[in-house]
């Protein structure tokens, strides 16, 4: 009798042992589903964040803005034909080819011809286009990088074509510029992107060229009108001060004007860049290097004069301005 209660009662034992453990592994694969089931929930959740995300970043049209003039303008959809005479370099810096590019009426930049060999080209020898001359290309933007090329009326026909942006000096200041143009094409990641390369290219150079810091530089530019002295308000001239930290010789602080060999006596630069538009100014040049007062400049006898024919030194682009800090380094790095 003892024997059979015992069996029975070890019976009963193994049983709920069996049932415990059946109980317990129920319960842990159901915190197992359900915690699948939240993982599967947060990640759709999180791809359906990412999405809306993406389409607001995407969907910024219709978009107004004020131009630095104070006119206000509405894109109704992302603009993919635009015309911006002299800015084609920083379009470029961002992905986006312009329908229609700059022209002086004899060459375009030569230096974007890599990149917009397949692009028309429009004369600004007379100064800015026609309206209908642009309307031909029928654009959705157009981008003016100063206000000079929107007086005379030229603003309110070109507005009349397309929505019309105007700079008040676009080349003056490339990190504002750059960002404007990324905004009004809708992207802002690019524009960032090439300004960041861009402060490193500087950043590099600046560590190299330590030693010319503070140095005094002239900038002079022969063309088929004559000789010029360049400020520092744009183009190489403000990459060598602003960028690298030159300073501006005194004889041309107040402004850009033509050279007379006079005047050469009064030039305290320690460093001089001449540079020959295109080859149009190789008279000019020529007179110059022959004449006795060049010959008895500071810079001259140290052998601190330096040519380029680039024509990116003459235009306010990132690529432009990206290529003159080549330049300079060639010529003075050691």
């Amino acid at each position: 009798m003892h024997q059979i209660l015992s069996n029975k009662y070890s019976s009963i034992f193994r049983a709920f042992c069996i049932l415990t453990t059946l109980l317990i592994t129920l319960v842990m694969l159901t915190a197992c589903n359900s915690k699948t089931v939240d993982k599967e929930d947060t990640s759709a959740n999180a791809m359906e964040a990412s999405t809306v995300n993406n389409a607001e970043e995407k969907d910024i049209y219709p978009l107004t803005v004020t131009d630095e003039l104070g006119n206000e303008l509405t894109l109704t959809t992302k603009p993919t034909k635009i015309f911006a005479p002299v800015m084609e370099d920083s379009l470029l810096a961002i992905g986006v080819k312009p329908i229609v590019q700059w022209s002086n009426g004899v060459k375009p930049q030569l230096y974007l011809q890599n990149q917009l060999n397949d692009v028309p080209e429009i004369s600004f020898a007379s100064g800015p286009p026609s309206a209908e001359a642009i309307l031909a290309y029928q654009p959705d933007l157009i981008i003016l990088h100063n206000a000079n090329y929107a007086e005379k009326g030229v603003y309110d026909k070109y507005a009349k074509i397309a929505p019309t942006y105007v700079f008040k000096n676009a080349p003056s200041d490339l990190n504002n510029s750059i960002k404007i143009l990324g905004q009004l094409v809708n992207e802002p990641k690019k524009a960032e992107q090439a300004l960041q390369r861009y402060r490193e290219k500087v950043d590099a150079a600046k560590t190299k060229l330590t030693a010319v810091e503070g140095k005094k530089v002239a900038l002079m530019r022969f063309n088929a009108k004559g000789m010029f002295f360049m400020n520092d308000d744009y183009f190489g001239g403000y990459v060598l001060s602003h960028e690298l930290g030159f300073e501006q010789s005194n004889l041309v602080k107040s402004g850009a004007f033509e050279v007379s060999l006079e005047i050469l006596p009064e030039l305290d630069a320690d460093y001089i860049f001449l540079i020959n538009d295109g080859n149009l100014g190789d008279e000019y040049l020529t007179e110059l290097k022959e004449s006795s007062i060049w010959q008895s400049t500071a810079a001259v006898k140290n052998n601190q004069v330096f040519e380029t024919s680039g024509d990116y030194w003459l235009n306010g682009g990132i690529q432009a301005q990206g290529e003159v800090i080549e330049d300079v380094l060639e010529f003075l790095a050691p």
